[in-house]
């Protein structure tokens, strides 16, 4: 199994850095991936992107690459991480919302949190199905779809989540879509969260 974590400057750290860990700690080969924004260079500056709260962040590749290789369709899941100026260079990206829509049509799992719902929106999946996304961008979303505020919603191979202090539980959900409920108890467990 394999994924995609999707990285832009303005990424928020906690909810790249959470599911990237958890993902891996389940056994799934990650892979994060760089969105420049539209006026960007395709790689960036020094090889590391600042995120929304200055952590700096190697990735493991870019976006022009993944495309070249033609690897794009390749993972098993797409992630979303929010943070408001990362979210709003992936959510505008088309490269990245035509990988989504083919992700979500071929029944892939497919992951946003916080401002990463926003990605959803923009590809126009799982409209009218439950979702959920950060406070700040949920008047964005409750036209299109059955709006919740559970810390983490699952409609099918569509998680969502809320932000920061959800994203153990977001990455926990999409490991168990990939892997199953005894793997994802593996990977809690030894992390103490065995409420999760």
């Amino acid at each position: 199994m394999s994924a995609a974590v999707f990285l832009a400057e303005g990424t928020e750290e906690m909810e790249f850095a959470i599911a990237y860990d958890v993902l891996v700690r389940g056994g799934i080969n990650v892979t994060s991936v760089y969105v420049p924004a539209s006026s960007a260079p395709p790689s960036p500056e020094s090889g590391v992107v600042r995120a929304s709260r200055g952590v700096r962040i190697a990735p493991d590749t870019t976006l022009e690459e993944i495309v070249r290789k033609d690897l794009l369709d390749s993972f098993d899941a797409y992630v979303v991480p929010g943070g408001v100026g990362g979210a709003a260079t992936i959510s505008g990206n088309e490269i990245v919302l035509d990988a989504l829509r083919r992700a979500h049509g071929s029944g892939k799992v497919v992951g946003a949190i916080c401002a990463g719902s926003l990605a959803v929106l923009q590809a126009g999946i799982g409209r009218g199905e439950a979702l959920t996304s950060h406070p700040s961008v949920a008047d964005q979303l409750r036209g299109d779809y059955d709006y919740r505020e559970d810390a983490v919603v699952v409609a099918e191979k569509l998680v969502t989540s809320r932000g920061p202090g959800t994203s153990f539980a977001f990455a926990l959900a999409i490991v168990e879509l990939l892997k199953g409920a005894d793997v994802r108890a593996q990977v809690a467990a030894p992390m103490m969260l065995l409420h999760l």
